[in-house]
Order: structure tokens, then C-alpha cells, then sequence
């Protein structure tokens, strides 16, 4: 894939992941309460947060923020999407919960192997 088409799929994925965010915060706020408000509260805090780190690591296209992005979408995915499907559909899905936190985690220490090498 080249350098300029994953800009392109990263950038989608942070305005996809941001508008989710919102619309899901939205949700959560006007449509649920009690521990699935809570749950919606946290997901999508978490999914925001990331999708505007994943924007901006679009302007620094090295092999380091790349692999940054790609955790940090997968920590989306697995993070807020298994908090969400708890809250919406009650599915037990707290196993995938901690394998998302750590590929936020794993996302941020991409992030600081990327300065240790310099490439920005």
C-alpha cells in the first residue's frame, strides 16, 4: 500500500471514528441511562480522543505512526465497540475490553519509538 493511499484510509478512518464518537455520545446522553449511559459515555470519550490522534498522525506518514494509527484503530474497534455492544445489545464482551486498552497503549508507545527515531 502506498504512502499516500493509507494517508487516505487513515484520514477516513479518523472522521468515520470521530462522527461515530459523537453520534454515539449523542445517544448515550438523550437515549440511555443508568450503567449503558455510562458505558456510551466512556466509549465514545475513549473512540474521540483516539480519532483526533489518528488525524493527526496522518501528517507524519512514517513506518512508526503508521503502525501508531493501525493500534490505535484497532483499540477503536475492540476498546469502544465491545463497551458499545455492552451497552446497547448486553452482550458480555468485557474479554475484548482490555485488548483494545492495550493496543491504545502499544498505539502511544509506537508514538514514543517514533521520536526516538526521529522520523516525523
Amino acid at each position: 500500500m502506498t504512502g499516500k493511499l493509507r494517508g487516505r484510509l487513515l484520514l477516513f478512518a479518523g472522521g468515520a471514528n470521530g462522527a461515530m464518537a459523537m453520534m454515539a455520545a449523542a445517544y448515550g446522553a438523550h437515549g440511555l441511562d443508568g450503567h449503558a449511559a455510562e458505558l456510551i459515555e466512556k466509549a465514545s470519550h475513549f473512540q474521540l480522543l483516539h480519532a483526533a490522534v489518528l488525524v493527526a498522525l496522518v501528517a507524519g506518514q512514517g513506518r512508526w505512526q503508521a503502525a501508531a494509527a493501525i493500534l490505535f484503530v484497532v483499540g477503536m474497534i475492540l476498546f469502544s465497540g465491545s463497551l458499545y455492544v455492552m451497552a446497547i445489545l448486553s452482550v458480555p464482551t468485557t474479554a475484548l475490553v482490555p485488548l483494545g486498552g492495550g493496543a491504545f497503549i502499544f498505539g502511544w508507545l509506537m508514538l514514543m519509538v517514533a521520536g526516538l527515531r526521529g522520523s516525523t
